[in-house]
C-alpha cells in the first residue's frame, strides 16, 4: 500500500479541478430524499485561515477535513496508522507463494442510500468508477432456506412486501401469528423519536414481540445487528428499527449495494488523499495523538506521542474510534466538562470479530455469489468470493487457478482460543461450499479486532453529539449521536461533514449541504395509525 507522506503540504499552484468545491452530494433516485442545508454564510474563509486539527483518518476524519479544506481552512490530519481509511484501511503483505496482496479488515457494502459518503468519494472519483454493483447478496440458513434481494422492488412499501412475498421464511401460517401492532414502530421511524421509544429494548426482544418467524430472525433481521458487530440480544432495538427504515421502508434506493473494484487503499483513500493534499491538508500519518489541551477562547493544543510540546490549533475535530476517544479524554483532564467526560469514558466497544482471508489453490464453484450472508453455520456470518468483484484477487486467482475467499465471524466470545476459532470458521466454510474441503490453502491471513462501537440497550444518552461544551471542539464518527437517519459508514461521513459545518458556522462560512433518506415513514396512513395506537 502506498501511504501518504507524514507531512504533505499545499502545492504552489493548484490545478483547477482541485480548486473546485462541490456543493452537495448527489441525491440518487429517491425523490423524497431529504436535503439538509448548512447554516448560511459566505462561500470561503477570508483573511488568515484558522488552523484545525482533525484527529483520525477514517471516513469521519476525511469528511471533516474535506468540508473544512474546501472552504479555505488550514487542516492538519493526525492518524495513528501509516495509511488512511480507519477501519477500512489496508496493508501490504507477502503471501507464501511470493506474490503481494493487500490485507484489509474485510467486506463493506456501499449502499446507494449513503449519499454523503458517496459524495465524499466523488471528490476524487466523480463517476464513482471505483465502485461496482453486486447483482445480489443471498442469505442462506443451515436449514436450507435461502433469501435473495435481486428481484425485490426498490420502492417502499413494495420493497418490504416484495421481500416477504419472495422469502421462504414468511409462510402464511407464520405471518398469521405476527403481532401487527408491535410492528407499527417499524413503519413510522423518526429520529430521534425512535430512540426515545425503543432504545430501552433489545433488538431480539422487539422481534419476539412482533413474533417474526424464527427463520426470518436469522435471515432477514440478524443481518442488521451483525452489521453492528453485535449480538441482537445486546443491540438497541432503536438501531435495528432505524436500519429497517433506511433500507426497507424509508428509502427507494433499493436493497442492493456497490463494492470497491480494488482494495480500499488503492480504490478510495489514496485518490482522496491526493485530492485533499491539493487542498492544502497536511497529513501526519503514523502519528498517535496523546492529549488535547483546550485553551478557552483560543483553540487547543495537540500533543502527539514522542513529540515535543503541544501544536497550537484554533479548533479540533475528534474523529476517533471508541478506544481512541476514551484514551485521549482520559489523558486530557481539561477536555470537556465532567459530565461529558464521564459519558465518553462509559462508551463501549462491540465484541471481538474475526476476518479470515484464504488463498486457495483451486476455484470455488462458478455459481457461488460474490457475497453470501449465512446463519446457523456456527460463528460464520458471511462468505465473500473476492475474485468475483475485486481486481487484485481476480488477478491472483487467474494466475494461480484458485480463489480468494474471505470469512467473517462477528460478536465472538473472549473465552475461545483464537486458533480454534479460525479452524472452526474454515470448517464451516467447507459446510457452505463443500468443494473448498478439497482445496489446499496457499496462504491464510486472520484479522482479530474489537474496536467497533457498541450501541447497547439504553446507550443512546451516553453517546457524544457533534457539538461539545467547548465550541472549538467537535466530535465525528459512527459512534456519534445525531438526529439524522444515518448509520454505519454513512453516519461516519455525515457527522464528519456536520463537525466541519459546526466549526465553519463559527467563522461565518457556509458549509456542506447534506442529504439523507426521508426522516419519517413514507406512508401518512401508517404514521397516523402508529401514533393513534400509541407505539
Amino acid at each position: 500500500m502506498t501511504t501518504l507522506p507524514r507531512e504533505a503540504a499545499l502545492p504552489a499552484t493548484l490545478p483547477a479541478a482541485a480548486r473546485r468545491t462541490p456543493t452537495a452530494p448527489c441525491r440518487g433516485r429517491d425523490r423524497r430524499a431529504r436535503v439538509v442545508p448548512p447554516p448560511p454564510g459566505r462561500a470561503r474563509i477570508t483573511g488568515e485561515p484558522p488552523h484545525v486539527a482533525v484527529l483520525g483518518g477514517g471516513i469521519a476524519g476525511l469528511a471533516a477535513a474535506t468540508g473544512l479544506a474546501e472552504r479555505g481552512v488550514r487542516v492538519t490530519l493526525y492518524e495513528r496508522e501509516p495509511g488512511l481509511g480507519g477501519r477500512l484501511a489496508g496493508r501490504r503483505i507477502q503471501l507464501a507463494d511470493g506474490s503481494g496482496a493487500t490485507m484489509t479488515r474485510g467486506f463493506h457494502a456501499f449502499f446507494r442510500q449513503y449519499y454523503n459518503l458517496r459524495g465524499l468519494l466523488r471528490r476524487a472519483d466523480p463517476a464513482l468508477a471505483a465502485l461496482t454493483g453486486l447483482p445480489d447478496y443471498p442469505l442462506r440458513h443451515s436449514n436450507g432456506l435461502q433469501d435473495s434481494f435481486a428481484h425485490v422492488p426498490r420502492t417502499p412499501p413494495w420493497s418490504a412486501l416484495g421481500f416477504a412475498a419472495l422469502s421462504p421464511t414468511f409462510t402464511l401460517r407464520e405471518m398469521a401469528r405476527m403481532n401487527p401492532r408491535a410492528a407499527l414502530p417499524l413503519l413510522d421511524v423518526r429520529t430521534p423519536d425512535v430512540y426515545e421509544r425503543l432504545d430501552g429494548v433489545s433488538a431480539r426482544r422487539l422481534l419476539d414481540r412482533i413474533r417474526f418467524p424464527e427463520a426470518a430472525h436469522h435471515l432477514a433481521f440478524e443481518v442488521f445487528s451483525r452489521s453492528f458487530f453485535a449480538d441482537p440480544g445486546e443491540l438497541s432495538a432503536a438501531e435495528m428499527a432505524l436500519m429497517f427504515h433506511i433500507y426497507f421502508l424509508g428509502s427507494s434506493e433499493g436493497l442492493l449495494f456497490d463494492v470497491p473494484g480494488e482494495p480500499f487503499p488503492q480504490a478510495l483513500w489514496e485518490p482522496l488523499g491526493r485530492y485533499l493534499t491539493g487542498h492544502g491538508v497536511t497529513f501526519r500519518t503514523g502519528c498517535a495523538v496523546e492529549s488535547v489541551e483546550p485553551a478557552p477562547g483560543h483553540g487547543a493544543g495537540v500533543t502527539v506521542r514522542g513529540g515535543h510540546g503541544a501544536a497550537r490549533h484554533d479548533a479540533v475535530v475528534l474523529a476517533l474510534d471508541v478506544t481512541g476517544l476514551r484514551r485521549v479524554v482520559a489523558a486530557s483532564p481539561r477536555l470537556g466538562d465532567p459530565e461529558w467526560r464521564e459519558r465518553m469514558l462509559r462508551l463501549r466497544t462491540a465484541p471481538p470479530f474475526l476476518v479470515s482471508r484464504l488463498w486457495l489453490d483451486r476455484p470455488v464453484a462458478p455459481d457461488r455469489p460474490g457475497f453470501l450472508g449465512t446463519s446457523g453455520f456456527g460463528p460464520l456470518d458471511n462468505v465473500s468470493v473476492l475474485e468475483r468483484w475485486e481486481g487484485e484477487a481476480a488477478r491472483w486467482a487467474s494466475r494461480n487457478g484458485g480463489s480468494v475467499v474471505e470469512l467473517h465471524a462477528y460478536a465472538l466470545g473472549t473465552d475461545t482460543a483464537r486458533q480454534a476459532q479460525q479452524d472452526r470458521l474454515i470448517g464451516q466454510l467447507q459446510r457452505v461450499y463443500p468443494e473448498t474441503g478439497e482445496a489446499k490453502i496457499v496462504d491464510a491471513q486472520h484479522e482479530w479486532r474489537a474496536d467497533c462501537p457498541l450501541f447497547p440497550v439504553d446507550g443512546f444518552r451516553d453517546r457524544p453529539t457533534v457539538r461539545t461544551t467547548d465550541p472549538a471542539v467537535t466530535v465525528a464518527g459512527d459512534l456519534v449521536r445525531t438526529d439524522l437517519p444515518v448509520a454505519l459508514m454513512e453516519r461516519a461521513a455525515t457527522t464528519g461533514f456536520l463537525a466541519a459545518n459546526t466549526l465553519l458556522e463559527r467563522w461565518g462560512v457556509r458549509g456542506q449541504t447534506l442529504w439523507t433518506v426521508p426522516d419519517r415513514g413514507r406512508s401518512a396512513v401508517l404514521r397516523g395509525l402508529a401514533r393513534l395506537l400509541g407505539t
